[in-house]
């Protein structure tokens, strides 16, 4: 008896020892198995279709961005090179972006069209929120204003000829930009291009089996914005130069020759009609660009005229090439254009309806590969389109373009290029018959896109 009111009298001790002791902290670990010091709530809210996570500090926002392209084209059939009319998806993109803080902002960017995995947009940035930052990892040189706008907000389905031949567009490397409040001054150092697989094996291989040094480029661009930033009216006027030495993103039988080729203004059509194919004894090249733009309400005119200046070894000649555009575009129910002067580029109008809006544009473009000894040849081209939004997701496109190639544009002599003396089709632009200005493969194309972003 004396020993159970013992027990019972120790269990009643413990009970209420027990029952005074401060209550645990909730103590909980992340996924690799350390402790979670800190832990935020985040509300979750669709702005402008894209979904946001953000805690109730501000402090820590991520969202997605996803965008999905769907192309279709038309082409001429009374060409000298058949076409063959197509369909595609042209951009699959995935994109998670995050602001960890005040200061710091991360971007995840990949693209899986056609079942092709390539690596866009990867870089942490430190913005000093004065007008100041800094970003380092894999992204578009600050050197066109039309390569360096997003797809999603591009006028027409693709961009003009000679931004896709000469404008650089992703490669790794470090750029400090500074927003002040008249101008926008950007530059950086950039190396190889790490886009997907094949580029990286051709850096490794240039490395491993010749020592070779990856290459630079030092790129900068300086804007003047004279009406710093008004909400119906602007003026952005702009110029970029960038200085390149070979990089080893290219196979390593190529290392120390330059190429430049574009598509005429399709991704459908995989004819290169311009292309000067490999010119060796490359020392470095540059190129420049004057950039003009300007908005008014849902008005806007932009143009941009592009150099390049390949400088050989060996005392021969400097090449020069180069091309230009200018584009321009309103708003019919009344919107109106959106200007990003911490970009310095157009972004998504401001739509004059409920529903979103309609907007008519048009383009002239040139860009001319031949001179002194290398012929890869010219080509101009006309583009109508039609834009049709409805809400901030989902946008329509309709595209009429008429290209137009001279003699020289037979795509390293693979593609006829016109007619000889005896009225057989001919590769070789030496032995075309036709008067000058009338050679060459012109044609028209009629393309669709459905673009839906979230």
């Amino acid at each position: 008896m004396k020993k159970s009111l013992f027990t019972l009298t120790l269990l009643l001790l413990f009970g209420v020892a027990v029952a005074q002791e401060p209550p645990q902290k909730d103590v909980r670990y992340d996924q690799y198995g350390k402790l979670i010091k800190e832990r935020k709530p985040l509300s979750a809210e669709a702005r402008n279709g894209i979904l946001v996570f953000e805690s109730k500090e501000q402090d820590y926002k991520l969202w997605f961005d996803v965008r999905i392209q769907a192309d279709a084209q038309l082409f001429s059939k009374n060409t000298l090179n058949e076409i063959g009319d197509g369909a595609k998806i042209r951009r699959a993109r995935f994109a998670v972006k995050a602001i960890i803080n005040k200061h710091l902002y991360g971007e995840l960017d990949i693209n899986v069209a056609n079942g092709v995995l390539e690596l866009n947009d990867a870089y942490l940035q430190y913005d000093f929120l004065n007008g100041l930052s800094s970003r380092v990892g894999n992204f578009k040189e600050p050197f066109s204003m039309t390569q360096t706008t997003t797809s999603r907000y591009i006028k027409f389905m693709e961009r003009s000829l000679e931004v896709g031949t000469f404008a650089p567009s992703r490669h790794i490397g470090w750029e400090t930009s500074y927003s002040g409040k008249k101008f926008l001054a950007v530059g950086g150092i950039f190396f190889q291009e790490i886009e997907d697989a094949e580029k990286a094996i051709y850096t490794e291989d240039n490395n491993k089996d010749f020592g070779r040094d990856e290459g630079i480029s030092l790129t900068g661009k300086f804007v003047y914005q004279p009406f710093n930033h008004k909400t119906d009216y602007g003026v952005h006027l702009g110029f970029a130069y960038s200085y390149r030495t070979p990089k080893t993103s290219y196979a390593p039988g190529e290392w120390g020759m330059a190429r430049y080729s574009s598509r005429s203004l399709s991704n459908i059509n995989r004819k290169k009609y311009l292309d000067t194919d490999l010119i060796p004894n490359m020392d470095h090249e540059s190129f420049t660009n004057i950039e003009m733009a300007t908005f008014y309400k849902g008005f806007f005119l932009q143009s941009e005229i592009m150099n390049n200046n390949l400088i050989r070894k060996n005392n021969l000649e400097t090449l020069n090439f180069g091309g230009f555009h200018i584009e321009g575009g309103y708003m019919l129910l009344g919107g109106r254009q959106v200007y990003n002067k911490g970009e310095g580029e157009f972004t998504q109008p401001d739509f004059g309806r409920k529903w979103g809006d309609i907007e008519l544009v048009l383009r002239y473009d040139y860009v001319n590969l031949n001179d002194k000894d290398v012929y890869g040849g010219s080509a101009e081209g006309v583009t109508a389109g039609l834009n049709i939004y409805t809400g901030y997701n989902f946008k329509f496109q309709i595209n009429y373009s008429y290209v137009n190639h001279d003699r020289y544009a037979s795509g390293k002599k693979k593609l006829f290029v016109g007619k000889d003396v005896e009225g057989n089709l001919t590769k070789d632009p030496t032995k075309v018959a036709t008067a000058a200005g009338n050679a060459g493969d012109d044609y028209g194309m009629l393309g669709v896109r459905f673009q839906i972003a979230f």
